[in-house]
């Protein structure tokens, strides 16, 4: 009880780190603690966050006979009792400055994340592993707290420091009680209210993970979380460690569709798991072919066209979303314009076939003689009636869908890699694996959905097919390498590299027509 109370809270800009800073301080002296902070300013674009040192004295002053504790200014590596936190990835980097140890420290963080400048410039999925993060933060604490802040924080209608502090109080780390804390929010005013609001939330969640952690070592038996729904038609056709993804895959299908389209994705999903099962052992515990494959083959049978964004723009719980992101409250009027500009491809994928070619020659009829491509810019607000019936009726053409262009050209590209994965499986379940894996490719919309399903075919003809010049263990390696380089660069240059280094053809240049434009500089 010599020894002061180390705190380092760590928040990003606009989160309130200062205020909570100055909260723990008056809570302190407001029971009678010596207390002191200071701060260390982070830098934008999510490349740090503003760190403030705080440090606690454990006994009230009028305990201490006239003496006052000599205070530290910065945190000791591995001598931290708490590390606060808003954003998962930045605990995870100040536990790697080694500030933390596992003797000790109590780590309170949240589960959600603000991706960094570098995860969202990323061709692929640039996000960092969480359960790699939420392995550091176990490893290196001695006890742990991960809230999802970002939902006390929306459901309140405060900002996450508000919810921070009321997880350090329920935490233990500090010797004061409940009413301490909430003294120092205050009571008067809608901003103190909305604390406090956020402040139980944090509290009422800390609270019960304490509760249950207490419970546990009091049996020693670990809770085991209850297994989620599985449809029946998943539990019938698949063994249970595919169940979890490929119900997720199957409910995704059937929400964007119908229940045939859900049927033809179990269909589709059968003929892989076949044959994975006939290429490995009959007590294999694991399906890694087929699970990779649940979760591209979802997403891509879920493919976004205007129907989609037009029944995700309409739906209730995007504008109850909009409103807690804007703080709107039950009074206030709200408006909301939505801005699209569709062109002739996504008006062609609604229309069949022949009709949808002869828009297509007519829109590049256009561009061939200087003219930019169609499109009609529309700016419709959600909030009105009309424009909100005018989303519901587009959503509505989801019945029409399967008669589209679009629908079956994704249908046919669809089948034609559910073929390749089948016969790679076959031949081995590793090259298989690594097949499905490149549908991941598959992503985005417009230009960057069509370069994706280009590249994935360009690999399944001429990097998948049985090659006489490679094992089946140097095509699975060469696979790999090909499906990382097209996920580098947009233009597709490291692809054409890692195919020629294979021994595969590089993808055949695509004509792109030649706009002249004119100088505005020259009036003659």
């Amino acid at each position: 009880m010599t020894q002061p109370i180390s705190i380092l809270l760590c928040a990003l800009g606009g989160e309130g780190g200062g205020v909570l800073a100055d909260w723990l301080v008056d809570v302190a002296r407001h029971a009678d603690h010596p207390a002191q902070a200071t701060s260390i300013p982070g830098v934008a674009q999510r490349t740090g966050a503003t760190t403030y040192y705080i440090e606690i004295f454990p006994q009230p002053s009028s305990a201490l006979g006239g003496k006052k504790p000599v205070l530290g200014l910065n945190p000791l590596p591995g001598r931290l009792d708490a590390l606060v936190s808003s954003e998962l990835l930045e605990t995870a980097r100040q536990i790697s400055n080694g500030l933390t140890s596992a003797e000790h420290s109590c780590v309170i963080t949240s589960s959600s994340r603000i991706l960094t400048t570098l995860e969202k410039m990323s061709m692929g999925d640039g996000r960092k592993d969480d359960a790699a993060l939420r392995e550091l933060v176990s490893t290196h604490s001695k006890t742990h707290h991960i809230v999802d802040m970002a939902r006390m924080t929306q459901a309140s209608g405060t900002v996450v420091s508000a919810v921070m502090f009321g997880c350090i109080a329920a935490s233990g780390v500090l010797p004061f009680a409940r009413a301490d804390y909430e003294a120092v929010i205050g009571h008067t005013g809608k901003a103190a209210q909305a604390s406090l609001r956020g402040f139980g939330l944090a509290y009422d969640a800390i609270a019960a993970q304490r509760q249950q952690h207490e419970f546990i070592e009091a049996v020693m038996t670990p809770a085991k979380p209850a297994a989620p729904a599985v449809p029946e038609a998943v539990a019938q056709a698949f063994p249970a460690p595919l169940h979890t993804m490929v119900s997720l895959g199957y409910a995704r299908v059937l929400e964007y569709q119908n229940q045939a389209y859900a049927q033809t994705y179990l269909s589709r999903l059968s003929s892989i798991w076949a044959a994975e099962q006939s290429a490995q052992a009959a007590d294999a515990k694991a399906w890694p072919v087929t699970e990779e494959s649940a979760r591209w083959l979802a997403l891509w049978m879920a493919f976004d066209d205007v129907v989609r964004v037009a029944d995700l723009k309409s739906r209730q719980s995007r504008l109850h979303r909009v409103r807690g992101e804007v703080k709107a409250q039950e009074a206030d009027l709200l408006k909301i314009y939505d801005h699209f500009k569709p062109g002739v491809p996504e008006l062609a994928g609604l229309l069949p076939t022949t009709w949808a070619q002869k828009l297509i020659r007519w829109d590049r009829a256009r561009v061939a003689k200087g003219q930019a491509p169609w499109a009609m810019p529309l700016k419709i607000g959600t909030h009105s009636i009309l424009g909100m019936l005018a989303l519901r009726l587009m959503a509505k053409l989801k019945v029409l869908r399967p008669l589209g262009s679009r629908y079956q050209a994704e249908q046919r590209a669809i089948e034609q890699w559910i073929a390749a994965v089948t016969q790679a499986t076959q031949r081995d379940p590793a090259l298989g694996h690594e097949v499905a894996r490149c549908g991941q490719l598959i992503k985005g919309y417009g230009s960057t959905n069509e370069r994706g399903k280009d590249n994935l075919m360009h690999i399944i003809t001429h990097a998948a097919a049985p090659r006489e010049d490679q094992s089946t263990a140097e095509q699975v390696q060469s696979i790999a390498r090909i499906r990382q380089a097209a996920l580098q660069d947009e233009a597709g240059k490291s692809l054409d590299a890692a195919l020629i280094q294979s021994g595969a053809p590089a993808r055949p240049v695509v004509a792109q027509p030649i706009r002249w434009m004119k100088n505005p500089r020259i009036t003659s």
